[in-house]
């Protein structure tokens, strides 16, 4: 489909730089079918029925913003994949300045050798040392915010906690879940009050959730693949939701797409560990979800390609228009929608 088609205006102050405190007070805009209700987070309970289960991304966001110097030129690192025991994808800034080889000093005795640059000007960096790779990320690697905060204003002490969601536990992502920072203990309490479950799967998200589509056909769209994992009690406990009569909620695109990447024909989910560099565009048929809690995306973005798949792209365009007139918060520290299609 022409990406132009997932375009639209989006006025700069509508961009969260903090979110909201406390987390369940960001508003919630609740899509079902033609419908559209202005309600809160802390509201979940109330939209949703007994039954119903909340899938979840347990990842936890590492330190991978890295910046160095290759000699006397400043070299800036952004992890996105691990490839290895030491080794893991990067976008390079200064891209030009690095070479097969090179050696780039991070500073607090982290040093990584560059080499495999790819087409997408990413290269392979091999850390050098024995420590744990995680201990040398700890002492020289920051928050990776997304670009359109971070180009507004500097990582700060709150973006450690700010950037994790409650369900932090597995280190490996590099942007967090982010539909899932909108939940508290108090507010998971209230779920299960109310009949709804939740479990837990992990999706180690990639810096390549944040690149724009430069082509202008999605068809010339490359995905960056992502490692995720779905445990057979997981699957098992979903399949049995599906059975009994429930809905599954993906909280979070991440979510949606490992559980669509571990669905069969018959929309029965199996156990998964590996790779998915699924890419969801209008025309594809769900098969393991049936609603997705969600922020609010970019515009010619591939997620918001996802929800204009699910919801329709009409109904989605005049969502975000309504969420936008209405005084919404955008992106990964703003507010939530649940989109529950007809």
């Amino acid at each position: 489909m022409r990406v132009d088609l997932f375009d639209f205006a989006l006025p700069e102050d509508r961009i969260a730089l903090r979110p909201a405190s406390p987390r369940d007070s960001a508003r919630m805009l609740v899509v079902e079918g033609d419908a559209m209700r202005d309600r809160l987070a802390r509201d979940l309970p109330d939209c949703l029925r007994a039954g119903d289960m909340l899938v979840f991304n347990d990842t936890r966001v590492i330190p991978a913003q890295l910046e160095g110097r290759r000699g006397e030129a400043k070299i800036g690192a952004t992890l996105h994949k691990r490839e290895g025991l030491r080794q893991w994808r990067a976008f390079i800034r200064n891209a030009k300045r690095v070479r097969d080889g090179d050696r780039i000093d991070f500073g607090g005795d982290v040093a990584a050798i560059a080499s495999d640059r790819g087409p997408d000007g990413s290269f392979l960096l091999s850390f050098e040392g024995d420590e744990p790779v995680e201990l040398l990320l700890e002492r020289a690697g920051t928050m990776p915010l997304p670009p359109y905060i971070a180009g507004k204003r500097p990582t700060d002490e709150r973006d450690a906690e700010d950037y994790q969601t409650m369900f932090a536990r597995e280190k490996g992502a590099v942007a967090a879940p982010t539909a899932a920072l909108h939940f508290t203990p108090e507010l998971i309490d209230r779920l299960g009050a109310a009949g709804i479950g939740h479990v837990t799967l992990t999706l180690h998200v990639g810096a390549g959730t944040f690149l724009p589509v430069k082509a202008d056909d999605s068809d010339d769209h490359v995905m960056h693949s992502e490692w995720g994992r779905i445990g057979t009690e997981t699957a098992e406990r979903l399949n049995a939701v599906r059975r009994a009569g429930g809905r599954i909620i993906a909280v979070g695109t991440t979510s949606l797409r490992l559980l669509e990447s571990a669905a069969d024909e018959d929309a029965v989910i199996h156990p998964f560990d590996g790779d998915t560099d699924i890419f969801i565009t209008p025309g594809y048929r769900f098969r393991a979800i049936d609603g997705l809690m969600t922020n609010f995306h970019l515009p010619r973005s591939t997620l918001f390609m996802l929800v204009s798949a699910l919801m329709g792209r009409e109904r989605m365009l005049a969502a975000y228009a309504h969420a936008i007139e209405k005084g919404y918060r955008f992106y990964s520290y703003g507010d939530a929608s649940l989109l529950v299609p007809e």
